[in-house]
């Protein structure tokens, strides 16, 4: 079936913007309707350890809604009760999503007990470790919430992710096939428990989608977050397969829940919703989280934004060429510059490490509004002040933005 609407980049950059929430006002007081709703929209946050600014997970919010108490979140994601709004699986990685998705998932956690789907090293634990498996979920039953350092037996000092103590792959091989959940966190750990002591009723007594119908409902999700995308756009964002993802597209197209389009010099085919409305124009100025769902797909961004991005956090500190903890900087319609920030809690400041302009570079109101973006986070984040500790052009003109 041929492409039946066209895009430019530029319109296409509109339509992803907007679809990602950076085309309204910001609430002058953010309350928890605010964050479900921009939440739902999205339809997840990725969670990530690292914390060099905060958690990646709150991140996201402050770069759309502003500045937001992080307990609104955190009772979403980790409260019990009506305040509880969100679980943790896996959708784009480890994320939170909201509780209605929770239906979609249902097909991911019974492959996950086949062994399908999942790490090769955790499929292999659950063939062969059931009665350590078993013997751990009883230990849940009976115990409550807990985390995997109240289970573990051994008594060296545990290594990395692939040097877990058994408890700990019973857990996560639990936890993707859906027979605990996290309940809550203590610092960063998750504490596991039944679903039905977690989830509510409601939502765990709705007939699972079968997996088609399921992932038909994550590509949807997928295309209204992102606007417009290629079959590998949407199919990255829950983290489809190919083999799944090519026949639901052609079965949504065919219903007409989704059409083909084509995107300015893309040679992918491209998908959207019907009948989009792309904004004359897209004003918004905001750092993201290299974990945020605008930019997590980097071909992707380099297609829409001309923007080629990469973390260094593991790249040696000689080979960097950015920094170590690098936020990009949306200014309007463009991802404008570079800048590389540390949250240094002790001295109450937020250091600029770093700051790279791109082509054509920030006008002055592009500076303002950096200097402003970074008073403003500071100010989220309990900080005094904004430190400068970089001597390129662009940061002396930052300083300048900054008085």
């Amino acid at each position: 079936m041929p492409a039946t609407v066209s895009f430019s980049i530029k319109q296409a950059r509109r339509l992803a913007l907007a679809a990602q929430g950076f085309n309204g006002r910001q609430p002058p007081t953010v309350n928890a309707s605010h964050l479900n709703r921009l939440i739902d929209r999205l339809g997840l946050l990725q969670i990530d350890s690292v914390n060099a600014v905060v958690r990646s997970h709150y991140l996201p919010l402050f770069s759309r809604l502003g500045s937001y108490s992080s307990d609104l979140l955190d009772q979403a994601a980790w409260s019990s009760g009506r305040r509880r709004t969100l679980f943790e699986y896996w959708g784009h990685e480890a994320s939170l999503l909201p509780l209605s998705m929770h239906p979609l998932l249902g097909w991911r956690m019974q492959r996950a007990r086949r062994g399908e789907d999942i790490y090769q090293h955790l499929a292999k634990f659950g063939r062969e470790q059931q009665e350590i498996i078993r013997r751990v979920l009883a230990t849940v039953e009976e115990r409550g919430a807990l985390g995997a350092g109240s289970l573990s037996t051994r008594e060296d000092k545990a290594g990395p992710w692939w040097d877990w103590s058994a408890e700990k792959q019973a857990l996560e091989w639990l936890f993707a096939a859906g027979e605990v959940t996290v309940a809550g966190r203590r610092g960063f750990e998750r504490l596991y428990d039944l679903p039905e002591r977690v989830i509510p009723a409601a939502i765990l007594q709705q007939p699972l989608a079968d997996e088609a119908e399921a992932q038909r409902g994550l590509l949807l999700h997928a295309a209204q977050a992102l606007g417009v995308g290629t079959e590998k756009d949407l199919r990255d964002y829950f983290r489809l397969n190919p083999a799944d993802t090519r026949p639901r597209l052609a079965e949504l197209v065919e219903a007409g829940q989704l059409q083909m389009c084509e995107v300015g010099d893309w040679r992918q085919i491209a998908y959207c919703l019907p009948e989009p409305k792309v904004p004359r124009k897209v004003i918004a100025s905001a750092l993201l989280s290299p974990f945020d769902s605008l930019i997590w797909e980097r071909s992707r961004t380099e297609r829409l934004f001309d923007f080629r991005y990469r973390l260094e956090i593991y790249t040696p500190q000689p080979k960097r060429v950015y920094g170590y903890y690098v936020l990009p900087f949306l200014h309007n319609e463009r991802i404008a510059a570079r800048v590389d920030l540390r949250a240094e809690r002790a001295a109450g400041q937020l250091a600029v490490h770093a700051v790279h302009e791109e082509e054509p570079g920030l006008d002055e109101e592009g500076m303002l509004a950096l200097a402003l973006n970074l008073r403003r986070m500071a100010g989220w984040l309990g900080l005094e002040r904004v430190q400068l500790n970089c001597q390129r052009e662009s940061a002396a003109r930052l300083r300048l933005a900054l008085l």
